[in-house]
């Protein structure tokens, strides 16, 4: 158990680092988004652990890396200027 909640949360720390890294223009702070890309991945490999109730490490793997890469594109913000319809 502690080393699927050890793996997981390294795991989202990486790809909170490597989204931070590549898009670092389009993120808030890069303490929030490391602890975002965190708490997803703790997150997700929680609800495959009882999704699934197995045991597997991929799996758990696989369900925090999809949490927290939905969490981290929540932070994103627009790349460009919106503009606005005149019309509307």
């Amino acid at each position: 158990m502690l080393l699927e909640a050890l793996s997981s949360a390294i795991l989202g720390l990486a790809l909170a680092w490597g989204a931070y890294h590549r898009l670092s223009h389009r993120l808030p702070r890069r303490a929030l988004v490391l602890a975002t890309g965190v708490a997803g991945a703790l997150f997700g490999a929680f609800v495959m652990n009882t999704a699934l109730d197995a045991g597997n490490l991929l799996t758990m793997l696989l369900g925090a890396a999809i949490v927290s890469t939905a969490s981290l594109s929540l932070l994103l913000r627009p790349a460009g200027r919106l503009r606005h319809s005149a019309t509307a």
